[in-house]
């Protein structure tokens, strides 16, 4: 009989190593998105909005918007070295951010199984709520960490 793994042992004995691969993903670097926070199933990440950053109306792109709640979402996920990728998501628009605003996004795992998580991201303007995403991962077979034996 397979053993159960005991996922949160995973990352606290693999923090490190799962840390340094999220944290340096290239397309939220490029766009200067920073990782405030990294637990088990939680993520934090923080964004100052640039001036190349907004939509006509001279408020913050809802991609930029995403970009920064599918980041949060996807260090959440991955949190336990097992590979994840978004299988679905939905965002909603609540109030706009202006260039010179830092916003955060707050990725909350809700449930996971062995092969799908569920997660809520809110995407927060100093204290005000300006958008949330509901979003679901698909866990493939493998970790992309080197597990030993024991684990």
């Amino acid at each position: 009989m397979k053993k159960k793994i005991d996922e949160n042992q995973i990352h606290e004995k693999h923090y490190e190593q799962i840390y340094n691969l999220v944290k340096n993903d290239p397309y939220a670097q490029s766009l200067g998105i920073k990782l405030t926070k990294f637990e088990a199933g939680f993520a934090e990440a923080m964004l100052e909005v640039q001036d190349h950053m907004v939509n006509a109306h001279g408020t913050v792109h809802g991609a930029v918007l995403y970009a920064l709640a599918d980041h949060a979402f996807s260090v959440a996920c991955n949190a336990y070295g097992k590979t994840s990728v978004g299988l679905s998501t939905t965002i909603q628009f609540i109030e706009a951010a202006k260039p010179g605003d830092r916003i955060s996004a707050r990725a909350t795992e809700l449930r996971r199984n062995f092969r799908t998580g569920f997660y809520r991201i809110e995407i927060f303007h100093e204290q005000s709520l300006i958008a949330t995403m509901e979003a679901v991962s698909y866990r493939k077979d493998h970790y992309f960490i080197e597990l030993n034996e024991q684990e």
